[in-house]
């Protein structure tokens, strides 16, 4: 869409749907304006703008330069028409924030429930059409979870694909940028313009999102988690699960049901110590003097990594060595490893239970075993909320994860569905 059309959408929907912390009008420009619009969760610095993070004092009120994958997207003639909301600090699953206040996903105009978290405005700002693409980040599911429970494509790659320069961080160990769009091919080419080298860290060549989507799929070999591995479902979770299994099944994929390592399973518990234990250090200096005006919630949080010792963490960062190793060698035998993305779909806000984080159990994985993955959009539960497929991948294979997210969205019934605005505005 163009600028102008995002404008107006923006203006006429957003008071209700909250997905962005700040607007521009005239939107934010590069060396062309002939691009996609974009929107940028407001964890990563646009310079002169403040990068909030969710927070009532910001993270930087007055950022001098672009993190790297906005100056990669404007370089490309992405049009930026804004700044979404967050979770504080990017610390939940839910998309709560009490801070600064939470977006009401799209599907239900009735019930403000969960836009799913930490980069919820990112994925409800691309669900009601409000810009053709979003950034978010993925500590634990970030973009996958919002993606998921607002009805669209959700997009992480594996670590060292996309630069983390100008992006504020949860985990270092743990933390990427991915992409969020309407479909799959969309997402796909967002990623490969934010991806490469950046001239000082460790990063990859960029993604070949062309070479994604034109790559045939059929034949190839995906292991599928088996229902009674997945703990606790939603009934209609399940069943359109194996629907998208069967819809795979019938696209030429072989689709075999297998049991992961325990890892997989054992890998929710290390990668919330290692959110904790990393997140208290880079943040204990803020919580300490404004935790007055944080979300109880997530100081909570990170109050857990306060008990957190130097052994433990290190201790922490070999294990997860080891799990990496074995479950790397038991996926090499499959181009890809599905699931829900979430085992249940979006509640209602009233319903949350801070306590616990049932959205991000089938997603932590990826991050702690450093895995690219995608969720994409498969079907509606009988109350019309969506759900989402996950797509896991071998490490550092984002093109195979891409192409078969493609080959399912072509079978699927789902393309063109979108949420029904018309009690937004």
């Amino acid at each position: 869409m163009t600028p102008t059309e995002a404008l107006a959408r923006i203006r006429r929907y957003d008071p209700r749907l909250k997905a962005f912390i700040q607007v521009f009008d005239p939107p934010l420009f590069g060396e062309t304006s002939d691009g996609p619009t974009v929107a940028i969760k407001d964890l990563m610095d646009i310079a002169g703008t403040p990068t909030g993070g969710g927070a009532v004092v910001p993270l930087d009120p007055g950022p001098t330069t672009h993190a790297v994958v906005v100056q990669r997207l404007l370089q490309a003639g992405y049009s930026v028409v804004g700044k979404t909301h967050t979770v504080e600090l990017a610390y939940g699953a839910w998309g709560t924030n009490r801070a600064v206040g939470a977006p009401w996903n799209p599907w239900d105009a009735r019930v403000h429930r969960a836009p799913g978290g930490s980069s919820s405005g990112s994925a409800v700002a691309v669900a009601a059409g409000l810009c053709d693409v979003a950034l978010g980040s993925d500590t634990g599911g970030s973009v996958r979870i919002p993606a998921a429970v607002c009805g669209v494509v959700g997009l992480k790659p594996g670590r060292g694909l996309v630069s983390l320069k100008g992006v504020h961080p949860l985990s270092p160990a743990l933390d990427t940028v991915g992409t969020l769009a309407r479909d799959v091919a969309t997402a796909a080419r967002a990623l490969a313009v934010i991806s490469g080298p950046d001239g000082d860290s460790a990063v990859r060549d960029p993604f070949d999102a062309e070479a994604a989507l034109t790559t045939d799929v059929r034949g190839r070999r995906l292991a599928a988690m088996p229902i009674e591995d997945l703990g606790d479902l939603h009934p209609d979770v399940a069943r359109l699960y194996l629907a998208a299994l069967e819809r795979l099944r019938a696209a030429g994929m072989e689709i075999d049901i297998a049991s992961p390592p325990r890892a997989l399973e054992h890998s929710f518990a290390p990668n919330g110590l290692l959110m904790a234990g990393e997140g208290f250090r880079i943040w204990r200096e803020r919580i300490a003097l404004h935790a007055e005006v944080m979300d109880p919630w997530i100081v909570r949080r990170f109050e857990v990594g306060r008990g957190i010792t130097d052994e433990a963490l290190a201790q922490a960062h070999l294990q997860r060595q080891t799990d990496q190793n074995a479950f790397h060698a038991w996926l090499d035998a499959y181009d890809g490893l599905l699931s829900p993305t979430c085992p249940i779909p979006a509640p209602p806000m009233i319903d949350i239970d801070e306590t616990t984080s049932p959205l991000s159990r089938l997603t932590r994985a990826a991050n702690y075993l450093d895995l690219p993955g995608i969720s994409v959009p498969c079907g509606l539960t009988d109350e019309g909320l969506p759900v989402g497929l996950q797509i896991l991948g071998r490490p550092r294979d984002e093109l195979t994860v891409v192409a078969l997210a493609a080959a399912y969205e072509r079978v699927s019934d789902w393309r063109g569905r979108s949420p029904d605005l018309r009690g937004f505005g």
